[in-house]
């Protein structure tokens, strides 16, 4: 008897390595991004499956390599040695679907656990300190070419680390107006999920010579 062919599959599947973002797109329109954190967690290997605690300590667990299983499947090789999972269509879409709720309940579980999300003895991820570079009139309006600053914990990639530039720069947040500059992080064109790590040289590029003007100047 031949399989039935799932009623989605996926028209686009990449790998953001950086972000550590598995992104997919399905026939029905439906677009997904996975961290690769949540996708070995949520590992459907019978393995994963049979364990009594929940899974920690993979918030840097990045997949090594995507290996295709005719048509209705892929491999995930993850960089901790896990490949054993097999992630049908149907398996990527439910985990896209029902992220938000698949991961409130880990979270509960390892609260009732009495576990941490980052490791079994409770220790948390330190300071993240990046090296922000300036360029063209954001130097002048800045006041310098660039500084090293500590981000804090709710920063984590490049949108939420602009939302918090704009209210560090308070009135001349109208120099980081939506569409006016590029953001490259370790001198790679970044997108605004792109992660932002300890120690990443991230910097600001404007699109124009000529700076954004305030909103109560137009």
């Amino acid at each position: 008897m031949s399989e039935q062919a799932p009623s989605v599959i996926p028209t686009s599947i990449n790998l953001h390595q950086k972000s550590r973002i598995l992104s997919l797109e399905f026939s029905d329109g439906s677009r997904f991004k996975l961290p690769c954190e949540y996708l070995r967690i949520f590992s459907p290997a019978q393995d994963v499956h049979s364990m009594e605690l929940p899974i920690t300590g993979k918030e840097r667990v990045n997949i090594e390599q995507i290996e295709p299983l005719g048509q209705y499947a892929v491999k995930l090789v993850f960089d901790d040695g896990h490949d054993t999972g097999i992630y049908s269509w149907e398996t990527l879409y439910k985990l896209g679907q029902n992220q938000e709720q698949n991961w409130q309940n880990y979270l509960q579980r390892l609260e009732q656990a009495g576990i941490s999300r980052y490791s079994g003895t409770g220790v948390t991820p330190g300071p993240c300190k990046i090296n922000l570079l300036y360029f063209n009139y954001l130097v002048h309006k800045i006041g310098k070419e660039s500084e090293e600053i500590e981000l804090p914990d709710t920063v984590t990639d490049v949108q939420s680390m602009l939302d918090w530039l704009r209210k560090r720069l308070y009135d001349r947040a109208y120099l980081l107006e939506e569409g006016s500059f590029r953001v490259t992080v370790n001198k790679q064109f970044a997108e605004a999920f792109t992660r932002i790590e300890h120690q990443d040289e991230v910097a600001l590029v404007p699109n124009s010579p000529n700076p954004p003007v305030p909103t109560n100047a137009k």
